[in-house]
Order: structure tokens, then sequence, then C-alpha cells
């Protein structure tokens, strides 16, 4: 396909929707050529497909739609001898804070959150089953050891609900399923940026339903360890429906 045909279909895939600028436009067919062709990451971009003149743009143009495609994390540009454009691979990290901007206004509901934590956190539990190498479950089991005590101020209890969440965001770092994992890791970095989660994770926590998480993760740890996952995915399963239950719960007493 060549510039032209490239521009005449994004002009056609663009009517009736809000006008996009030339360099998203362009910043497009770059990102096109580069899945099509499959390009993998640390490849040079070939130089005609980021030329100006082949690309039917000005230079300024086209060095706002290589900006563009730098901020996404797909390319990075380098300068000097054996420098050019390269194909990039956005963080993981970096990734869910884009999504996470686009519910900041209009965030989903706690209980919209655990409506998918129930299905896909078992479903990830028995994914990692038999699979945890001896420092990933090393992990787990610190971040178990973190929040054992009692919290001494109500910073070390913010702290110590953090860690829980960090022990499902490591199952997830940890799953062969790399989209599962990462949906899992999305959906636990919408609970943090929640004003009434951040209010409920600073307010203590009754000891029993402390001791009762605490106990669910050392069960399923051991679920994980021999490799059992309809165990894992059963246990997870009851952790997420009470730690719902939990949330709601307390998300009502925090309310003004």
């Amino acid at each position: 396909m060549s510039i032209q045909e490239e521009q005449e279909t994004s002009n056609a895939v663009s009517a009736g929707s809000k006008k996009r600028k030339r360099p998203d436009l362009i910043a497009d067919q770059i990102r096109e050529r580069i899945v099509t062709s499959g390009l993998q990451v640390s490849d040079r971009v070939p130089t005609a497909w980021v030329d100006p003149e082949q690309m039917g743009a000005s230079r300024g143009t086209t060095r706002e739609a290589l900006k563009l495609l730098e901020f996404q994390g797909l390319i990075t540009t380098k300068t000097g001898p054996g420098g050019g454009v390269f194909v990039s691979a956005i963080e993981t990290d970096h990734a869910i804070r884009f999504l996470d901007n686009l519910f900041l206004f209009e965030p989903p509901s706690i209980a919209d959150i655990y409506a998918l934590r129930k299905t896909l956190e078992p479903e990830l539990a028995a994914s990692v089953a038999g699979r945890l190498s001896a420092e990933q479950f090393g992990r787990l089991q610190a971040l178990i050891n973190l929040y054992e005590d009692d919290p001494k101020s109500a910073d070390e209890e913010y702290k110590q609900r953090l860690a829980e969440l960090d022990f499902h965001k490591e199952l997830a770092k940890a799953s062969p399923n790399s989209l599962l994992g990462f949906v899992c890791r999305f959906l636990l970095s919408l609970l943090t940026d929640k004003t009434e989660c951040r209010a409920i994770y600073s307010e203590p926590t009754p000891w029993r339903l402390r001791e009762q998480g605490i106990n669910y993760q050392v069960r399923l740890l051991r679920a994980l360890k021999v490799g059992d996952q309809e165990q894992a995915r059963s246990i997870m399963r009851d952790h997420m429906i009470d730690a719902e239950a939990f949330m709601l719960e307390r998300a009502v007493l925090i309310r003004p």
C-alpha cells in the first residue's frame, strides 16, 4: 500500500469522528508498518519509513509523529554513529499508568473491579500452580511476612495493605498467560488509585479479618507449591469473595 493509499484509508476511518491531526495519522502509518513487517524490539526502523519526503510530510510533522510514537513507548531514537529509529517495548507499569488515566475521572466502582477479580484471579492462581521458582515463592512468602504483625500506625497499616496487593501483583507477574497477568495487575492498580480504597487501607483492620486474609494466602502458597490447580483456584475464589465483602462493607462505613 502506498503512502497516499494509507492516507486515504486513515482519512476514511476518521470520517464521521473527531478529525485527527496529520502527525497522528503519520504515526499510525509508521506503527502499521512496524506491525505488518514483523519488526522486533531493537530492530532498526527503515529510514524510508520515517523520511519526510517519502512520507509526503514536512520535517516538523514527521518529527512530531516520531515523538508521539516515542512517548507511547513503541520506538526510541538514537543519535550519532549507528543511530536511527529503533523499535522499543513499552514497560508494563507504563502501559498500566496510561490505562489508569483513562479511568481517572470516571473510576469503576469497587463492585465493578471485584466482579472481574472474582473471575480472573482464581484462574491466575491456577495458572501459576506448580510453576513458581524458588525465588518467586520466596518473594511471595516475604510479602506475607510484612503484614503478619499488627501495624503500629496508620502509615504502617496502609503499607501493609499495599503489601497484600503486591502479593497478588507477584502472582500476576509469574503467570505464563501474560494477558491474564496484565489485566489482573491493571485491576490492582485501579484499586490503589481509588480514594475510598486508600481510606479503607489506612483504617485499622479487625484482627479476625487480618488473620483470615493471611490464612487464605498461606493456604494458597501450599497449593501453589504442590501444583494443585483446583485447590489454588478454589482458595483464591473464596479469598476474592471475602475481600469484596470486606471492601464494600468498609466503603459504607467511611462515607461521610
